[in-house]
């Protein structure tokens, strides 16, 4: 059956990937309960009672659905969001994802405070537009609705980078994303088959009713857990 997984989903199954989920443990436990992993962070929200949000939340239900779905630990609707540019989190206190010139066992909150005043008269970015262009048991891979956004997202990184003082090893292949769940066991390979079906059908059904995926400005914000993320400044 895995031989029918294409390259982007092999990472989920058991068959061709036996190690436990990265953040298993530190980020959420075997029950999918989410834990205490402070940090901050540059993400744009979906827009509340949109369109394109509805889809997305049918996405969201069509995964949570499968009988399988238990070996997912969803986030709420709420925290839905696209990542626009990592901020610093308690259990990466390490060079190149923390600013070198501050000590790596600074508080979260005051790298937090810090990063508000090193972002007061930062100058926006041009607006950009996403769309959804592949689904996986994580949620939605997205990219600039046309190659000028994808361009702008890509400007807006590099803007950033300044004033949080790094760049981590893929800041220039980053990939887009809206998380939806992670993986507390990865999928039996017998369900290789009823998964791709399911993200293929859930592509088609955003391409129809959301090509454009709205979303709010980005904001800075802080977070105890990946439940809810407080937007501090709005940036955009």
């Amino acid at each position: 059956m895995l031989d029918k997984a294409r390259p982007s989903l092999a990472f989920f199954f058991e068959g061709t990937n036996p190690t436990p989920p990265v953040h298993l443990g530190t980020r959420y436990d075997l029950s999918g309960n989410f834990l205490l992993e402070p940090g901050n962070t540059i993400v744009s929200h979906l827009v509340a009672g949109s369109p394109s949000e509805a889809a997305v939340i049918e996405v969201r239900e069509r995964m949570r659905a499968m009988p399988d779905a238990d070996r997912l630990a969803f986030t709420p609707i709420s925290s839905l969001h696209m990542t626009l540019f990592q901020g610093i989190i308690e259990y990466r206190r390490r060079l190149p994802y923390w600013p070198a010139d501050v000590p790596l066992d600074t508080s979260i909150d005051d790298m937090t405070r810090l990063y508000l005043e090193r972002l007061q008269g930062f100058q926006p970015c041009p607006a950009f537009r996403i769309k959804a262009i592949g689904v996986t048991p994580n949620g939605l891979t997205v990219a600039g609705a046309s190659a000028q956004d994808e361009r702008i997202l890509r400007t807006w990184r590099d803007a950033l980078s300044v004033p949080f003082g790094y760049r981590h090893p893929d800041h220039d292949t980053y990939v887009f994303h809206i998380t939806f769940a992670y993986q507390i066991r990865r999928l039996a390979d017998e369900r290789v088959s009823a998964w791709q079906d399911l993200f293929d059908e859930c592509l088609s059904f955003l391409d129809r009713e959301a090509p454009v995926i709205e979303l709010r400005p980005p904001a800075f914000c802080s977070f105890k857990d990946m439940k809810h993320f407080e937007e501090l400044l709005v940036l955009g």
